[in-house]
């Protein structure tokens, strides 16, 4: 065996390895998802009970009101989603593209925001949601977090590699900032805009202390990550039904990320998240 085939089963063997660490905290959720309650705890562990309970999944939505969870959360990402991605790209092209003066230095201090923690700014952002009358609301669940220097910086590195020839033929022909913004710098961002979709979509799907804090009417405004805590009481925990919820709530994100795979790949090299 060469030392090129050697090296390339050592790290098959090893992403394999990964891969099972990876899968087993998802292999044992769905297997829990499936067992009666009874069975979740044994003296002697098994991956599934006497009997595959499918009804766990039916039982997860009675429980709690878990058709509105979805819905509360699928809006409050979808909405979040397009108002990051839309302040985003047109924020980060004017810091890559238009001059101004005091670009670089603004630019920096907008990016010094990423290293606050978002728990230092939960009291000053309720007090702000509270003097707009805003808590309870779908409002405070989106605008507080849609506008961060991440989805900026993400986008203006990758406008930074579009050779200026493309706007400068564009201006030759009659296309202003704007125009030239939404004819030329966002079709070609698109693998950019994918990579921002995806993290940005997570977010919000998976926000738990925020809406824990600004949403009293749980079961109104309730977002997925609240109602999985709906199955921790004071009688124990459903752990079964829990599995199945949560296995439910992995399903947006995977299908987003299965959509978006092509774009996500490249999007990933072109704006140096790829590890290269």
């Amino acid at each position: 065996m060469t030392s090129e085939n050697l090296r390339r089963v050592v790290s098959h063997v090893l992403l394999i390895a990964v891969a099972i660490v990876f899968l087993g905290p998802l292999v044992y959720a769905v297997s829990t998802s499936l067992k009666p309650a009874d069975e979740v705890f044994t003296p002697t562990p098994h991956l599934f009970g006497s009997q595959l309970r499918w009804q766990n999944y039916a039982d997860a939505f009675t429980f709690a009101p878990f058709g509105k969870y979805f819905l509360n959360s699928l809006f409050v990402a979808v909405t979040g989603t397009l108002v990051v991605v839309c302040a985003s790209s047109m924020s980060a092209y004017a810091f890559a593209r238009l001059k101004f003066r005091g670009r670089e230095q603004l630019f920096v201090l907008f990016l010094g925001t990423l290293m606050v923690p978002q728990e230092v700014l939960i009291v000053p952002m309720y007090w702000l949601m509270q003097s707009l009358g805003w808590v309870d609301s779908y409002w405070a669940l989106i605008l507080p977090w849609a506008f961060t220097a991440f989805g900026t910086f993400l986008l203006r590195q990758f406008f930074l590699t579009v050779p200026a020839e493309l706007e400068e033929a564009a201006r030759v022909d009659g296309c202003g900032p704007f125009r030239s913004f939404l004819r030329i710098m966002l079709p070609l961002a698109r693998p950019a805009i994918a990579v921002l979709t995806v993290f940005t979509f997570i977010s919000f799907w998976g926000s738990f202390l925020w809406p824990l804090i600004i949403v009293n009417s749980v079961e109104d405004k309730g977002t997925v990550p609240l109602g999985l805590a709906q199955f921790i009481g004071q009688q124990g925990t459903q752990w079964n039904l829990m599995m199945a919820a949560s296995i439910m709530a992995m399903i947006p994100t995977v299908l987003l990320v299965v959509l978006l795979q092509k774009h996500l790949v490249r999007g990933l090299l072109v704006t140096g998240l790829g590890g290269r």
